[in-house]
């Protein structure tokens, strides 16, 4: 069975929105920077990179899970820590670029199959 982009952008939304979303609320002090730094280091890279992949598989119609996933992380950001803080642009750019990257080469690889 093919798995829809729509499940896609329902996990992209709860990665990017609802986890730092978790994280704020109710882990406090040092505890949530440990989980920002797993999330921003670990949770939200392998969920780009893989969310590239997917969207590599059928290129033409899922092109925008990359940028789907990168804004909902910027905006998820900005809504629960700091409106505007730039860092966070950064951070999407990476996770675009980690995401455009994994799709490209999952693209190669179906073409070659």
């Amino acid at each position: 069975m093919k798995q829809s982009g729509i499940s896609w952008i329902f996990w992209s939304a709860d990665i990017m929105l609802l986890l730092p979303w978790l994280a704020v609320t109710f882990i406090k002090g040092d505890g949530g920077m440990a989980v920002c730094f797993l999330l921003f280091y670990g949770v939200n890279p392998v969920y780009s990179v893989l969310a590239g992949v997917f969207a590599g598989k059928d290129g033409k119609r899922l092109w925008y899970l990359p940028i789907l996933s990168a804004a909902l992380f910027l905006v998820g950001t900005w809504l629960f820590f700091d409106m505007g803080e730039p860092a966070f642009i950064l951070y999407a750019l990476v996770y675009l670029a980690l995401g455009f990257a994994a799709m490209l080469v999952s693209m190669l690889i179906h073409r070659k199959i």
